[in-house]
């Protein structure tokens, strides 16, 4: 069987340039981004950022922005795959709106508890005795995200239920015209010792994709198209397949793969399995048109950008960095290997927030070198060039161009 072509996009979740500049600026100790560096990266830092590699010019590399209004993981993933978003999404500092919360606990049949703006473990931590003594939910609004976080615990409000709250905290407020993009059920549970931990059953109701994607071109051409991580639900619409992997007992011992959280509470690691498998597949399966994978490793987001952990995340970015070859192994040559990251992130005296700066478009074709051979660069340099390329390379640019309305940026 000859070897269709696969494509592979992976998103360094909130790793921005000028992100990483603070970091690699706050870090005195030594970062090794050696993969990194071969594909391009340090020709988009200034010098004092360059010390992570020498630039072995081996990939495209571009710095691109956001073009999309709002910082936000919807948003970008979504401009990536071809929609841009104009609208502005706010944060909600003083909680939401008293008659939202009235008749969300009117719908779900619970009382509420909370309603203020907090991060995640927070918001749990402060309630959780109450919610166990009540079974009320945590309703809070994120620092950094224009959504409603609904935290539940599984012990005391069953999943499938947390499911549906969410589901309709986030129909009431797109009737009553509050402006944010997902509703989030924030599952968890309390481990033998106690400490609280988040689960793998948390569940995203999303904004409405409202128009065709790449994603939707794809698999409309018999494009096997294959979700790691939270990709599918942010961009949520027609894929072949979803992986996410939740329990270390998948991830392969003779990868190697670290686990550099002191808690283990990592998920890249998984992610990677993931992507590994669906390359594998990719590779063995019966797929003529070839296969799309589109992954997010988000530690350096959810794990280490909003705890402002400067360390974490440089060995977060590292650990990615050490994988890249293992990647490549499983493509053949000719294959489209993409990396960008979907925002940045701001480290603030209190909290790391998302934020719109440049960010890295690194793409090679793999055994070609820097050789993208009949795949052209955006114009645009926006976060659609992800797209763009993946989509030249599936020979339907010109239909990407069209359904995005993006035809004046490539």
């Amino acid at each position: 069987m000859g070897h269709a072509k696969t494509a592979l996009v992976v998103v360094v979740d909130a790793v921005g340039l000028e992100t990483l500049e603070y970091l690699l600026d706050k870090h005195p100790g030594k970062v090794k981004l050696p993969n990194l560096s071969r594909l391009g990266l340090p020709r988009l830092l200034s010098e004092k950022g360059r010390r992570i590699g020498r630039d072995g010019k081996g990939g495209y590399a571009a710095r691109i922005e956001q073009a999309s209004a709002s910082a936000d993981s919807v948003i970008g993933h979504r401009e990536m795959m071809g929609i841009l978003d104009d609208r502005t999404y706010n944060l909600f500092p003083e909680g939401f709106p008293k008659d939202f919360i009235l008749e969300l606990e009117r719908r779900i049949k619970r009382k509420t508890l909370f309603n203020k703006m907090a991060g995640g473990m927070e918001a749990i931590e402060l309630n959780a005795a109450e919610h166990k003594r009540t079974g009320h939910p945590i309703v809070y609004a994120s620092k950094c995200d224009p959504l409603v976080q609904i935290a539940m615990d599984e012990a005391v409000i069953p999943v499938r239920e947390q499911h549906a709250i969410a589901d309709a905290a986030f129909e009431l407020a797109r009737e009553m015209s509050i402006q944010i993009t997902r509703s989030i059920a924030r599952a968890y549970n309390r481990t033998p010792d106690g400490e609280i931990v988040r689960t793998a059953n948390r569940h995203d109701a999303v904004l409405p994709m409202g128009k065709k994607t790449l994603v939707d071109l794809l698999y409309e051409r018999k494009v096997w198209t294959v979700a790691v991580g939270k990709t599918s639900e942010l961009v949520n619409t027609n894929y072949h397949e979803k992986i996410k992997l939740t329990d270390r007992a998948f991830v392969d011992p003779a990868l190697k793969l670290e686990f550099v959280h002191p808690k283990g509470k990592d998920t890249n690691p998984l992610m990677i399995q993931g992507t590994i498998n669906a390359l594998a597949a990719a590779k063995t399966a019966y797929r003529p048109q070839g296969t799309f994978v589109f992954a997010n490793f988000v530690d350096t987001d959810s794990l280490y950008g909003h705890t402002r952990d400067v360390a974490g995340s440089l060995r977060a970015v590292e650990a990615v960095d050490r994988v890249i070859p293992v990647l490549e192994k499983r493509m053949s040559k000719g294959d489209l290997l993409v990396l960008s990251a979907d925002h940045g992130m701001d480290h603030r005296d209190d909290y790391g927030y998302h934020n719109k700066e440049c960010l890295p478009l690194l793409a090679e074709r793999i055994g070609c070198g820097a050789d993208l051979g009949d795949i052209r660069p955006g114009k645009g340099r926006t976060l659609a060039d992800v797209g763009w390329l993946v989509a030249q390379f599936f020979g339907c640019g010109k239909e990407f161009a069209q359904v995005s309305g993006l035809g004046s940026y490539f």
